[in-house]
């Protein structure tokens, strides 16, 4: 059976959904497409930390979905910026999961992504697969993946 790791950019997945459909997510029906075509091993939902009763609701949906749920604070900065990136954390995790896996599954738009993709597709010889909105998932991403999945009505909620 195929051995799948999947990790998503939520907060990416977040605004991009949001902006282009008004809509949510339907990270259920994820679940269910992945665990189709094989055996989910891995599976790390990477988000900021609010302390906000929606937000924890929500992280709980994911918990029990599968999701194993990494949290990094938000940090408001002294000119009124925000920061909250996972890019670095969702690299490490993916260049130490990618050896063990058949299939590598991103879902995030950010083309910051691309040479992450080809490394583990070069030197790991996985299938790296993503999960973006068409009109705001990176080329460069969409052209470092084996296979990309547009993110439409039918995987929204």
């Amino acid at each position: 059976m195929t051995k799948i790791a999947v990790f998503v950019d939520v907060q990416n997945i977040y605004y991009t959904t949001r902006q282009a459909y008004g809509r949510q997510f339907n990270y259920r029906k994820l679940w269910k497409r992945l665990k189709d075509t094989g055996d989910i091993v891995i599976a790390n939902a990477y988000a900021i930390e609010r302390n906000d009763e929606q937000q924890q609701r929500f992280q709980s949906a994911l918990r029990q979905i599968g999701f194993n749920i990494k949290l990094k604070p938000y940090i408001q900065r002294s000119d009124g910026s925000a920061k909250g990136d996972w890019d670095v954390g969702i690299a490490i995790d993916v260049l130490r999961a990618a050896p063990e896996v058949d299939k590598v599954v991103l879902l995030s738009g950010d083309g910051d992504f691309d040479l992450l993709l080809k490394e583990v597709r070069e030197q790991c010889n996985v299938s790296a697969e993503v999960y973006g909105v068409p009109s705001l998932t990176a080329n460069s991403l969409i052209n470092a993946a084996s296979r990309y999945h547009s993110i439409d009505t039918e995987l929204l909620l």
